[in-house]
């Protein structure tokens, strides 16, 4: 049961795919995840093209195996990203905050699989409708940019809408996770924030201490009145911006507050005034490890639950 259709469309040993962390998945870590059987993916965000392009050709030399790319679609250097995507080939692209539809036909040429990141079933749907190979359905637990809606309840839904292999992210971080996102009817899981938590992770070493303190309620959502909704874990920064969302900020001034406080924390270390973005799950972070370890002992875990389970 863990190979799943995924593994085949995506040409990978274990249904476990990297989250695209801004600032956070470098091609260190997306070739780690590729070469410990899973899907690494490096994060464009909003970096421009020869940043992403360097990324790329450094995974190239770290991993011989499948890597992905994840694009924010409303990045300013989109149209640049699409064009590095394309010559290089890169074996997955995932999508987040748009439509990844115009660029469906060009990455297929190239022989790229499209896997979006959905919110809701209505979106799932329209993803399908258009041709993408698998859609990440993410709930709010997760870290980063989130919906509403819990991963519990949102990835059983679609993925009894869809044809196409549903992958759960958002609250995952062990066996347990990727055995209960198989119940759900999910053929994969994307976790993100215990791969923070990898040697080969190259966030500032106090990003990753703050990751491993954090307790059950230290997971909070900021920045709701700007329409585009962040987790983050509790500090200085995070309860400023709580404060001044109750106090009525415009959500423009919010969000000029916000700009640059990421590469705050995860290049300078600066985790009180800067975005330590994490999901709820941080509380069960307790280690750093080889993401070859991580891996083996998520699949070990699943394998002992689900042999548990026919005895």
């Amino acid at each position: 049961m863990l190979r799943t259709d995924l593994c085949k469309i995506l040409n990978i040993e274990y249904p476990i795919i990297q989250g695209g962390m801004a600032w956070l998945a470098t091609a260190e870590l997306a070739a780690a995840v590729s070469n410990a059987g899973g899907l690494g993916v490096i994060a464009a965000g909003n970096a421009p093209s020869e940043v992403v392009e360097k990324e790329i050709l450094k995974a190239k030399e770290l991993t011989d195996k499948p890597f992905g790319v994840n694009v924010m679609l409303l990045s300013p250097f989109l149209e640049e990203v699409m064009e590095v995507i394309y010559r290089h080939k890169v074996p997955v692209v995932t999508t987040g905050a748009g439509n990844p539809g115009k660029y469906i036909k060009k990455l297929k040429e190239v022989g790229t699989k499209i896997v979006p990141v959905v919110p809701s079933v209505a979106l799932a749907r329209r993803m399908e409708s258009l041709g993408v190979d698998a859609v990440i359905v993410e709930g709010t637990e997760a870290g980063g940019h989130v919906g509403e809606l819990t991963t519990f309840v949102l990835v059983p839904q679609v993925a009894d809408e869809l044809k196409i292999p549903v992958i759960a992210a958002g609250g995952i971080v062990d066996g347990r996770g990727l055995v209960a996102a198989l119940a759900l009817g999910a053929k994969g899981v994307q976790m993100g924030t215990r791969f923070i938590c990898s040697n080969e992770c190259t966030v500032h070493d106090r990003y990753k201490e703050i990751v491993i303190k954090a307790k059950d309620r230290d997971a909070i959502v900021t920045a709701r009145s700007t329409g585009h909704p962040v987790r983050v874990l509790k500090n200085k920064f995070a309860k400023e911006l709580v404060k001044l969302e109750k106090e009525g900020i415009s959500p423009e001034e919010l969000e000029k507050i916000g700009v640059g406080r990421l590469r705050l924390a995860v290049v300078e270390g600066d985790v009180e005034n800067g975005s330590v973005m994490a999901g709820q799950v941080a509380a069960m972070v307790k280690t750093i490890k080889p993401c070859q370890q991580i891996i083996d002992e998520v699949i070990d875990q699943a394998a002992g639950i689900l042999k548990n389970l026919k005895a």
